[in-house]
């Protein structure tokens, strides 16, 4: 079973492409490997991968403006970011832009595939009790085209903001934590930047609630996570 995940790496290092390549085939995956960013954009959405490991630092189109054109599209395809950089902020910009998760350089391989399993096994979020349509105050949410309005004018929702706010609706009146949401959102329950949940959650607050500080629909629940009421 294993064997049919594919996975493209998107590198410029070759010494780098070739380690990875070798050990994840080792591992039973199917991969590919692209070395810039416009060969990145064309080979992701012209064939059909389960992961993408993507280098930040890339001649032309960077990781990043990759990322953002990959999950503008429309594709959830997990993305886990290689990079050279150690500062929280560019990791904060990697997940906030649609990112699953990332590795600094240089990373152990036994780290790699670990994580590369984590994504892989991750729980995508049931689409099949969502409702086509979905309407709250002033905002409406429409599920088959995943595209989200707030009086009528476009909200431009991250691919993580849109499956949050999906999965807040599909379980509206719980109180759901932040390891049920890391689970079912992002998929594992061993993010590297704790407070991931809490960012998505602000940011998602900053687009469809009238007044972010006081939200009326995604609502802190003191010390147990959050609440979705509409």
């Amino acid at each position: 079973m294993r064997a049919s995940k594919r996975i493209l790496i998107v590198e410029d290092e070759p010494g780098l492409v070739l380690t990875l390549t070798d050990r994840l085939k080792a591992e039973g995956y199917s991969v590919d490997a692209v070395s810039d960013g416009d060969d990145a954009v064309g080979k992701a959405t012209g064939e059909s991968f389960d992961l993408i490991i993507l280098d930040i630092m890339l001649p032309g189109k960077d990781g990043f403006d990759i990322c953002q054109e990959l999950r503008k599209g429309g594709m959830e395809t997990p993305i886990l970011f290689l990079t050279a950089r150690g500062e929280i902020t560019d990791k904060v910009v990697g997940l906030k832009l649609g990112g699953d998760d990332y590795l600094t350089k240089p990373f152990d391989m036994l780290e790699l595939t670990a994580r590369v399993g984590a994504l892989l096994r991750r729980s995508p979020v049931q689409q099949e009790s969502s409702p086509e349509r979905f309407r709250f105050g002033d905002v409406d949410v429409d599920f088959r085209k995943a595209e989200v309005t707030r009086s009528g004018e476009p909200v431009d929702l991250s691919a993580l903001e849109f499956k949050l706010l999906r999965y807040f609706i599909e379980n509206r009146g719980a109180t759901l934590s932040r390891d049920e949401l890391l689970n079912r959102v992002w998929g594992y329950d061993a993010m590297p930047y704790s407070r991931t949940v809490d960012v998505h959650v602000s940011g998602l607050r900053q687009k469809i609630e009238e007044n972010p500080s006081r939200p009326q629909y995604v609502i802190t629940v003191h010390r147990l996570g959050y609440k979705f009421v509409g």
